[in-house]
């Protein structure tokens, strides 16, 4: 089977900063929505964003916090949204949806990663919850906001997704949860949600893309141990970083999903996994955690989850 997941040569590459990336490009009169876009690499992308003269929507879960790390950058307003709470979801997006105006770009970038067994709404395991459904439902309540003819949705994933497929019959972890394998499948569900909302709204001129930013030390560790970072070679037992080649920093960790939101080398293309500012190879069968796995750009397995999600969150724009 023929595919659009290959490299295209694309001048950028991991070293590559969102500020690089975005160098000539003009975001002057857009208006872009960044979830998690207060904290690690989030921020970087709201600071580039505004650098370029986009107009930036932070949605916060911990509103104080957002304020304090937001201060003195203009052009950004910050509004509350917790996406493990669905009403929490449906206000916010109601209130913009009040304000009339259009959005030109949507990052979903908040998440949550390795996080004790915990369950937020209907007895939902959180990190599919929070970092899948949590986005699938703002994007479809937000879905008359995003302006046809050019809008692109980006969904943050990782390399994470070469742990899980899609858990289909516990999707929810109700028995022999494993933090790891649980954020797995939530990677997974990001880019399966990728594909198949470029499906449904490449007609409307709306494209879609998944992506893995890197390895980043950022907040997203708040649930790991000293020790276990200890254990995996990331830190010694004194919090220094042992092999920072091996890590991105926070701002070249947020350069794939700024070159993935604006750049003209993807236009007429959507439905596509990136990572190093290019678009990614299919991955290996075994060997280096590179690429992406076939179950993540499964379009029946999108079209799947999808449903599963519309059913769960009670949400769909494109129902008929």
């Amino acid at each position: 089977m023929s595919t659009a997941q290959h490299k295209i040569g694309s001048g950028f590459g991991a070293t590559s900063t969102a500020d690089e990336v975005l160098a000539g490009i003009d975001l002057g009169g857009k208006l872009a929505l960044v979830t998690g876009g207060y904290s690690g690499i989030g921020l970087e992308t709201t600071r580039s964003l505004v650098r370029a003269g986009a107009q930036v929507v932070v949605p916060a879960r911990r509103p104080e916090t957002a304020e304090q790390a937001l201060a003195g950058l203009s052009g950004v307003e910050m509004d509350e949204l917790d996406l493990g709470d669905l009403e929490s979801v449906r206000g916010f997006a109601e209130r913009f949806l009040d304000s009339g105006r259009t959005l030109d770009i949507v990052i979903d970038s908040a998440g949550i990663m390795a996080c004790p067994e915990t369950r937020v709404g209907d007895g939902w395991e959180a990190q599919f919850a929070t970092n899948h459904l949590g986005h699938f439902a703002l994007v479809n309540r937000l879905w008359p906001a995003i302006a046809p003819g050019g809008a692109r949705v980006v969904s943050v994933s990782s390399r994470g997704h070469h742990a899980a497929g899609i858990r289909w019959d516990d999707v929810h972890w109700r028995h022999g949860y494993d933090k790891w394998e649980a954020y797995g499948q939530a990677k997974t569900a990001n880019v399966l949600f990728a594909v198949h909302l470029d499906k449904l709204g490449r007609d409307a001129g709306v494209r879609a893309f998944a992506l893995h930013p890197g390895g980043i030390l950022t907040p997203l560790q708040r649930h790991l141990a000293k020790e276990e970072m200890i254990e995996r070679g990331w830190i010694d037992e004194h919090g220094t970083v042992l092999h920072p080649e091996a890590f991105k920093t926070p701002q070249q960790g947020a350069a794939t999903q700024v070159w993935a939101a604006t750049s003209p080398r993807l236009d007429g293309l959507g439905g596509l996994y990136l990572e190093d500012c290019d678009i990614a190879e299919p991955a290996p069968e075994t060997g280096d955690r590179a690429g992406v796995k076939g179950w993540a750009i499964d379009p029946e397995q999108a079209a799947r989850l999808w449903a599963l999600s519309a059913e769960l969150t009670g949400v769909d724009a494109f129902a008929s």
